[in-house]
């Protein structure tokens, strides 16, 4: 199953705030994206019911092994092509707002030969 673009930025976000603080809640993501806790709050709970996170007592939520995953490849695409945007001269701003789109459309395929080409001229 696909999931969708608004699910992935949700993922990553909580993925980047994990690495910040111990303990996420929603009013911390409505807060770095700048989003309704209430439009947090419905797609927590969708996140929540397709196994992307587990959401405590407290509110406090946590990735699945699943979310996770999903996370982690959206953070390397993210890192990597703003990297990338940024060394052929593109604004920080610009590279990292363009990335942020790029990263939920391009392919496995396309990104893996992107990541492949900058990796061999890091070595040289």
């Amino acid at each position: 199953m696909k999931i969708q673009e608004s699910a992935e930025m949700y993922l990553e976000t909580i993925f980047v705030l994990s690495k910040k603080n111990n303990c996420v809640r929603s009013i911390d993501i409505a807060s770095e994206l700048d989003y309704k806790k209430s439009s947090v709050s419905v797609a927590m709970k969708n996140l929540r019911e397709h196994g992307y996170i587990k959401v405590d007592g407290d509110g406090f939520i946590t990735l699945t092994d699943e979310g996770i995953k999903v996370a982690q490849t959206m953070f390397e695409r993210h890192t990597l092509l703003s990297d990338c945007l940024i060394l052929l001269g593109v604004a920080k701003e610009i590279a990292i707002e363009d990335a942020c789109r790029i990263e939920h459309v391009i392919s496995a395929e396309s990104f893996e030969a992107i990541k492949k080409h900058v990796n061999e001229r890091l070595r040289k």
